[in-house]
């Protein structure tokens, strides 16, 4: 199985920092903000994004890591903050690829069993094959692939990249 690599670690740290300005555009005006990242890759990302948001902003953020059965996402979601923590706040929840929109939709579906000030999406990687009506507010890139085609996102030091398998 060939593998075509789509980002190379520069171009997805590059992509990190514009995601994070976006972000700080959206909400320049919270103090606070919840950075929710899917569990394992979208967590990370995440993390990468809120060490951004310190250096270029003032905005206090709070990283909570939600964990979802991917192949089973109506399954219970939770989250590493209880719920009182990210209640009438302005939220963001991060994963690192979108394809068919069912993770990120249930997970959206989860912020919203309590109030939120504002509540915006953010993925690195945007595939056009979604089955849900979700979308990304913040994408580093979008990709037109067959549905038989992944993207895989490997976050290692100072080797990140992403490819078309």
């Amino acid at each position: 199985m060939s593998q075509n690599r789509i980002l190379n670690h520069q171009e997805i740290e590059h992509k990190i920092k514009r995601i994070a300005y976006q972000i700080y555009e959206t909400f320049a005006e919270e103090e606070l903000i919840i950075l929710a990242g899917i569990s394992k890759n979208g967590y990370i990302l995440a993390q990468k994004i809120s060490t951004v948001l310190e250096t270029i902003s003032d905005l206090k953020v709070t990283l909570c890591e939600v964990k979802i059965d991917k192949h089973h996402p109506f399954k219970e979601i939770t989250t590493s903050i209880p719920k009182e923590s990210y209640t009438n706040k302005g939220i963001v929840l991060v994963d690192d690829v979108l394809n068919s929109g069912t993770t990120l939709i249930y997970g959206v579906k989860h912020f919203l069993d309590v109030p939120v000030k504002k509540f915006k999406t953010a993925v690195l990687v945007d595939r056009n094959h979604k089955k849900f009506p979700v979308k990304a507010d913040f994408k580093g890139i979008s990709l037109s692939t067959s549905s038989k085609e992944h993207v895989h996102v490997v976050f290692e030091e100072n080797n990140n990249h992403a490819y078309l398998v």
